[in-house]
């Protein structure tokens, strides 16, 4: 009998050594995600938020609430990006918005400090003017366009919105608007070239 008991002890006692002690569902560890490091040429580019929104998507049990964030960045020399990211923090949905932004550069034609003519870019309901303006008359714009601009390096210029002025929409316009503009030379050349 007394054998029986101090075997019993004996299991019992191994099976408390290799027992690992772990953490309830609500208690789970999460191992922090590794920070990649950023190329320098990615460094010298500004990121600007020109729209956070909570959005929800709703579930059988309830809303499931995340975040929306859109995003420009530039290098204030002619480099212009932007797009849109969602996650369920605001600072991870900026991060996604701006590595995204960066996949979708565009080069800007600056000539002076503004852009080389007049030109209208359209997105949705939204038309947006972009206007060549003198040295010394600044970027004459709202909040995201100004944002856009600053990203881009242009330093005078005047625009105007047209119909909706949502930001997503106003960015999309006004991204399309920059991808228009030619410099003279570029325009001589495709006359001469025809």
């Amino acid at each position: 009998m007394t054998e029986n008991i101090s075997q019993k002890q004996q299991l019992q006692d191994s099976s408390f050594e290799d027992y690992e002690e772990k953490p309830y569902s609500s208690e789970e560890t999460f191992e922090e995600e590794e920070e990649v490091e950023v190329p320098f040429a990615e460094e010298q580019f500004e990121k600007y938020v020109i729209s956070i929104r909570r959005v929800a998507k709703v579930l059988k049990g309830g809303k499931r609430l995340s975040f929306s964030a859109a995003v420009v960045v530039g290098n204030k020399a002619g480099m212009v990006g932007y797009a849109i990211g969602k996650a369920r923090e605001v600072p991870s949905a900026i991060d996604k918005a701006a590595r995204k932004a960066m996949k979708n550069l565009i080069q800007v034609k600056i000539v002076d400090e503004t852009i080389p003519h007049a030109v209208v870019g359209k997105f949705g309901a939204t038309k947006v003017l972009l206007k060549p303006a003198k040295k010394g008359r600044g970027v004459i714009a709202g909040l995201t366009l100004r944002a856009i601009m600053d990203a881009a390096g242009v330093g005078n210029v005047v625009t105007k919105i047209i119909g909706s002025t949502n930001p997503i929409n106003v960015a999309q316009a006004a991204i399309e608007a920059l991808k228009q503009l030619r410099t003279e030379e570029e325009i001589k050349s495709l006359r001469t070239s025809q």
